[in-house]
């Protein structure tokens, strides 16, 4: 038999069973369009987490505190543990800023206060941000201007606000140079932050920014820093860069064991690329659940198969008795154990789009920075497993109706 003839013999006795193939092939796509939707879904969380990272030039190195003896965790476990590290300073910033290769680096400190405008309240985290911090990163202002370095030395009572701060205090007046309160003192608001929105629970409109040395001397009591980020002239020396930064700090902490480190000096592709990891392996895990499920409705087409073949015992024996060759017979039933499994695949691939482009419109809806997109690999990978699970299970019951005994079989009926 050519193969078309068996394809179009597989295609008719599925169609005479039509209720048990089209329930076959929807529970099969179920587990298809999970698969669908986590990589769609993996690539939207990858795209908002990196996007984050976006407001950093890739020529940034990034110095944060963390726990001496902890590993690469040290920072994480700190934060998570509640121990408060207090070896960064703000003279180390200034020594940083000072290597060949640095042209810009400023100090970082973070809180949290009420801020008020004539009887309006609102709950804002304080970034206490060094005045190089636009140098850096990219911070964009819809209204006025970021504050200068005397502003910063001088320890002026500056405060740019995030974008839903200004609607919450001013509504649709002006914030520049209006004056607000924090903790009773007043600070003359110099600039309006654009809208970014949320992220992970965090609200960036809700922020507000104030100079560093402001921060610690006249709101906290502190003298040291969470963190430090500075912009490498040139690139190609970046790595080199980070070693001298190191090899800095150490000498200021009078650390001789890098094993006892107690801050971290990381470049934004490791940042980025740690996080990549990350997400991929968080897919991945996922991905193998749902090829479990798969694996699983596989089984059931074994198991559908199977009944099939003792439904139509007589007429494996007919077709047997009239000519018909035990590979003829195979092929019948493991190509309808293929069109069933590629049909669901295909279905399955039809509503993970539906459902990932779903879960995009929600994402945005939220205010989340999600991008939609479905990887050609992650359909190729859909519809291929769909197939190699029809071919693999569908092989056995496909087995047992050739070898069927013409003369056994015909006694079936």
């Amino acid at each position: 038999m050519l193969l078309k003839d068996r394809v179009q013999l597989a295609y008719s006795a599925l169609i005479r069973q039509k209720l048990r193939s089209v329930l076959t092939m929807i529970a099969l796509s179920i587990g298809i369009a999970s698969v669908v939707i986590i990589i769609s879904a993996g690539k939207g969380l990858e795209g908002m987490v990196l996007s984050e990272l976006d407001i950093y030039n890739p020529n940034t190195l990034n110095i944060e505190v963390r726990i001496p003896g902890k590993g690469e965790q040290g920072s994480a476990t700190g934060m998570a543990s509640g121990i408060t590290i207090t070896t960064l300073k703000n003279s180390d910033m200034d020594e940083i800023g000072k290597h060949k290769n640095i042209d810009a680096v400023y100090a970082y400190v973070t809180s949290q206060a009420v801020i008020k405008y004539q009887g309006e309240n609102k709950t804002v985290i304080i970034f206490g941000y060094g005045a190089r911090a636009p140098e850096v990163e990219t911070i964009e202002l819809s209204e006025g201007r970021f504050y200068e370095p005397d502003e910063e030395n001088s320890l002026s009572q500056v405060i740019v606000i995030g974008s839903k701060v200004k609607d919450d205090l001013f509504g649709s007046d002006t914030a520049v140079d209006k004056s607000v309160y924090i903790n009773g003192k007043s600070f003359r608001v110099v600039g309006v932050l654009v809208e970014r929105g949320a992220s992970f629970g965090f609200d960036f409109d809700s922020l507000v920014y104030i100079p560093t040395l402001t921060l610690q001397k006249k709101m906290i009591g502190t003298d040291y820093v969470m963190g430090i980020n500075a912009r490498v002239t040139d690139m190609s020396h970046i790595d080199s860069t980070k070693e001298d930064v190191e090899i800095l700090l150490r000498d200021r902490h009078d650390i001789t064991d890098p094993d006892k480190d107690d801050f971290k000096v990381t470049t934004m592709d490791e940042i980025r690329g740690t996080l990549e990891t990350i997400v991929g392996g968080i897919t991945l895990l996922l991905v193998a659940l749902v090829c479990i499920s798969l694996i699983v409705g596989g089984v059931g087409i074994t198991n559908i198969m199977y009944v099939t073949v003792a439904e139509r015992t007589f007429e494996i024996g007919l077709r047997k008795s009239v000519g018909a060759k035990n590979k003829d017979i195979l092929w019948q039933f493991l190509i309808e154990a293929i069109i069933l499994t590629f049909g669901g695949g295909v279905i399955g691939v039809a509503l993970g789009f539906i459902i990932s482009y779903g879960v995009y419109y929600g994402a945005v809806g939220y205010g989340l920075n999600w991008t939609f997109e479905i990887p050609i690999y992650s359909i190729i990978l859909a519809l291929g497993f769909s197939a190699a699970v029809g071919l693999f299970f569908g092989l056995y019951p496909a087995k047992k109706a050739a070898n069927l005994n013409p003369i056994e079989a015909l006694r079936k009926e």
